[in-house]
This record gives structure tokens, C-alpha cells and sequence, in this order.
């Protein structure tokens, strides 16, 4: 197996995350209940753009107040929004520090500047780790560049930021659309699937030699 580089997702990869807690947060303070089309319209016209760093958290807060007709403080709406994030499992972050001594590994997230405040203190208080560019090689988080999975001018970013080569870097995910847009750049690619975890694809810091990948 060729692979020198290796780019891991966030959420769902390192990071469990569930957003139906986030939903039942906000209808606890008030929210009104999103069918499948609001939601739909919700997470694009409004998670998408906080992603992409479009609205800053104030603005992302009044959005979310007038979308989901409700009233309630900063402090209310963040820790609702923070409902969807698990704490970062410490066996997660042990297998990248063995993996780190043999690939040159990355970070590539869509995520926004409330929940990157909280993982990073997380990452800080639990792991001593001041920011993920000390625990990977550098990490890409799309409210700061401004580009999105699975956008694939987010992949050409990292490729050409990194001087990449394709067809020896792994890209790890748990979205099928994230990995065909990796997929169509030339990157290899491996869709992880619940209950598979980044633990099953490592033994002592290297990828399992009967690991399939894209």
C-alpha cells in the first residue's frame, strides 16, 4: 500500500456526533419542530453558511432564533448547539499519535467557530494539546478557509496547500458524497462505517496491509 499521506474527517471519524441532540435542545427552549424539507432548508441555508464561515456566531445565533421562532441567550443557543458533539475518545487521539509517526497525517473539517472553541478546549484540558496543528501535521477547518466538503475545491485546497500527491494520499471519512469528491480529485479513499472505528484500520500506527481502500 503506497500511501504516504493520510487526510482524516472530523466529526464522525475522530469526533462522535449526533445532531438529533442539538433538535430536541432547541425545541427544549421553545424551538419549533422541522419536517424533513425545513431541515433540509435549515442546514443549508444556515448550518452550511456558519460552516463556511459566511456568518460569524452572532449572526449564526439570530438566524437560528428567527428560523426556529424562539427566544433565548447567547449562552442557551451555544450550549444547544454543542449538544451534538461527544467528548473526543482518548483511544481516538492515542491511534493518531502512533499513525503520525508514519504517515504525514491531516485534518480536514467542516465545522464552525462555536464547536471548534469547544473541541479545542477539550483537546487542551484533556490531551495537553494547545491546537490541532500540534497533533497533526496541520488541521483544515472550513469556517477558516471558507471552502466545504464536498466541494471539491476543499480537497484542491489541501492537495496544493500540502503539495499532495493523489494517488498516495488516503483521505478517511464517514460520507459517501465526501468520499466520491475525494475520489474524483485521484485521492484513495476509505468510507468508515458504523460501528468501524479508526481504531479497526490501524495495528501499532500503520494501515492494516488487508485494509480496502478506494
Amino acid at each position: 500500500m503506497d500511501i504516504e499521506a493520510i487526510i482524516f474527517d472530523f466529526g464522525g471519524v475522530i469526533l462522535d456526533i449526533d445532531p438529533k441532540l442539538t433538535m430536541k435542545e432547541f425545541e427544549k427552549l421553545g424551538a419549533r419542530k422541522l419536517n424533513k424539507d425545513q431541515t433540509r432548508e435549515f442546514v443549508e441555508k444556515i448550518v452550511a453558511k456558519f460552516e463556511r464561515g459566511i456568518f460569524t456566531p452572532e449572526v449564526f445565533r439570530t438566524k437560528i432564533k428567527e428560523f426556529l421562532k424562539f427566544e433565548a441567550d447567547d449562552n442557551q443557543i451555544d450550549d444547544a448547539w454543542n449538544a451534538l458533539l461527544y467528548d473526543i475518545p482518548a483511544e481516538r487521539i492515542r491511534v493518531i499519535e502512533q499513525v503520525r509517526n508514519n504517515y504525514r497525517i491531516f485534518l480536514l473539517s467542516n465545522s464552525n467557530e462555536v464547536h471548534y472553541d469547544l473541541y479545542v478546549r477539550d483537546l487542551q484540558l484533556r490531551f495537553g494539546y494547545r491546537e490541532f496543528d500540534e497533533l497533526f501535521e496541520k488541521s483544515y477547518f472550513s469556517f477558516d478557509t471558507h471552502l466545504s466538503k464536498p466541494n471539491p475545491e476543499a480537497f484542491e485546497f489541501i492537495i496544493n496547500q500540502e503539495e499532495l500527491t493523489p494517488s498516495k494520499t488516503l483521505f478517511i471519512d464517514d460520507r459517501e458524497n465526501n468520499i466520491k469528491a475525494a475520489s474524483s480529485l485521484g485521492l484513495r479513499t476509505y468510507l468508515l462505517k458504523p460501528p468501524e472505528r479508526i481504531r479497526d484500520i490501524f495495528k501499532d500506527g500503520m494501515l492494516k496491509k488487508d485494509l480496502k481502500i478506494g
